[in-house]
């Protein structure tokens, strides 16, 4: 009888130790594939500033989210992830944005509005712009990352003063201060 409790606590202790490790390795694996997602995204060539792409990694399965004016876009962003080493299930929940006149010329102004005002001139520089700007059907949201709340409030402001803008929604987030 002892030797069968024993030999059951050593079965047992061996089963959590490789429980563990295989867990280890699993979260090891989503970090590796949340990076490769990551990467595989940003170089998607119809992605724009008026487009934003999301994703959630559970795992092996990606689920993508945001919005994008091409639909190509969003077939692009759901091939490429399947591509990815280890994702073994890709949800696409990509929006694709209603087509509209009043929408593209609203975007040029905001393009305009926001990024040609001084202060937030910094922000135009790079390739992958860090405010993204999603117009539907008049209602815009401005996301991404900028350096400060006063850049925030400013890119909102600009946003608002945008004639045919229903709406904005100012969901930038400020970037924590590294100094």
């Amino acid at each position: 009888m002892r030797t069968k409790l024993l030999l059951l606590s050593v079965v047992l202790l061996l089963f959590s130790s490789a429980w563990a490790q295989a867990n280890q390795v699993s979260e090891q694996a989503e970090q590796r594939i949340i990076k490769e997602v990551r990467h595989q995204l940003l170089l998607l060539p119809y992605l724009t500033v008026f487009d934003n792409l999301s994703y959630k990694v559970e795992g092996y399965t990606v689920t993508l989210m945001g919005q994008v004016v091409n639909p190509v876009l969003k077939s692009d962003a759901g091939n490429v992830v399947k591509g990815v080493e280890g994702v073994e299930k890709v949800n696409n929940e990509i929006e694709v944005l209603p087509v509209s006149p009043m929408d593209v010329q609203l975007r040029r102004k905001l393009y305009f509005a926001i990024y040609g005002y001084p202060s937030l001139q910094r922000y135009d520089m790079p390739v992958i712009k860090p405010i993204r700007i999603i117009v539907k059907n008049g209602h815009v949201t401005l996301d991404g990352v900028v350096d400060s709340q006063a850049d925030k409030d400013t890119a909102g402001v600009r946003a608002n003063s945008v004639s045919g803008v229903f709406s904005v929604t100012n969901d930038l987030r400020v970037a924590p201060d590294t100094k």
